[in-house]
């Protein structure tokens, strides 16, 4: 749905990208001179893919190389990869993407890669027929290239507890075909996630069960479709999940403010790092215009720094069922 003109720029960019690779092979050289040969090189593009890999490797981090791409809170939609991105892609043992229209420039980063012998994880493959297609549910903004013919996909497949456990799954799976040695460690330590993965979905749907509202209403980008239907959640939104609109129109936030006026909601939701602006416009014209404003993370801007702090993708799921728990009351 975006971006004729980002594949274009792709393209540019995979060309210099190869060119690039040889002036900066000694650099990379120098910065991977201190790696063992045995070291277990894994990149990722997106932090819960990161700390998947973590919380299966365990005690083992210590020979292993592992790298979040997106660390410094660029939006998976917008990033683009810089040659020594591609150069780390090209080089790892186990590579692990989303696969959306967003990561359009992998296959050219495989295609070119100098291990052949990688293993790679594409998390919509892995989820398949689960998968969603893109939605424009009523009262939405439509995008500006709604007419393009192609299928596209809902990429925010993390933001499921449920989607985690296959991920995580399939990580444990990859993780003990690269290092046999180390199978039961992998095994265990997915088990003992995915336990706690369980528990967290549990609370989800328990949170859900005693809820009377069923409905949640987004004045932003709404990624948070996989989350919703794993609950029987309804829900209402300025914009699609993978969205580059930024300005909701007079109709789309009337008619998102006489949803809220309809259905009595109490709180109107975005997404992290919102400025608001659309969410505030909604609530100032309901009835009451006492609505609260609150954040689910999708976890599309965590930081490397976040991560040093101690966020894990469960402690970011349990904050959201906390937000969750508030918006349904």
């Amino acid at each position: 749905m975006k971006k004729k003109i980002l594949a274009v720029m792709t393209a540019i960019l995979m060309m210099f990208s190869l060119s690039a690779c040889t002036k900066n092979n000694a650099e990379a050289q120098e910065s991977t001179s201190n790696i063992s040969k045995d070291t277990i090189k894994v990149v990722t593009t997106i932090f819960p893919e990161y700390d998947w890999v973590k919380q299966v490797i365990g005690k083992e981090i210590d020979h292993y190389d592992l790298t979040m791409l997106l660390d410094n809170g660029v939006d998976l939609h917008s990033y683009q990869p810089t040659a020594q991105d591609i150069a780390k892609v090209s080089d790892c043992d186990l590579f692990i993407y989303v696969g959306g229209e967003s990561d359009s420039w992998v296959d050219g980063a495989l295609k070119d890669a100098a291990n052949k012998n990688m293993k790679v994880i594409n998390l919509l493959d892995v989820l398949s027929g689960s998968v969603k297609e893109e939605e424009v549910k009523e009262g939405m903004e439509a995008e500006k290239e709604e007419d393009e013919e192609e299928v596209e996909y809902d990429e925010h497949v993390w933001l499921s507890v449920r989607n985690a456990e296959v991920l995580v799954n399939a990580i444990e799976k990859n993780l003990s075909e690269i290092d046999p040695d180390n199978t039961d460690v992998y095994k265990q330590n997915s088990e003992n996630y995915i336990s706690d993965l369980q528990e967290l979905d549990k609370d989800y749907q328990d949170v859900v069960d005693q809820s009377t509202c069923k409905t949640v209403l987004f004045g932003d980008r709404f990624p948070f479709r996989y989350m919703v239907d794993d609950y029987g959640l309804d829900y209402y939104a300025a914009f699609v999940g993978c969205s580059a609109e930024s300005e909701a129109s007079f109709e789309t936030i009337k008619f998102l403010a006489e949803k809220v006026d309809a259905l009595n909601l109490k709180t109107v939701l975005t997404i992290e790092n919102s400025d608001q602006k659309i969410a505030k416009t909604i609530v100032e014209n309901t009835k009451t215009k006492d609505q609260k404003i609150l954040a689910l993370d999708s976890m599309q801007s965590t930081t490397s720094q976040d991560v040093e702090n101690g966020t894990t993708y469960l402690s970011v799921m349990k904050n959201n069922l906390e937000v969750l728990k508030e918006a349904l009351k």
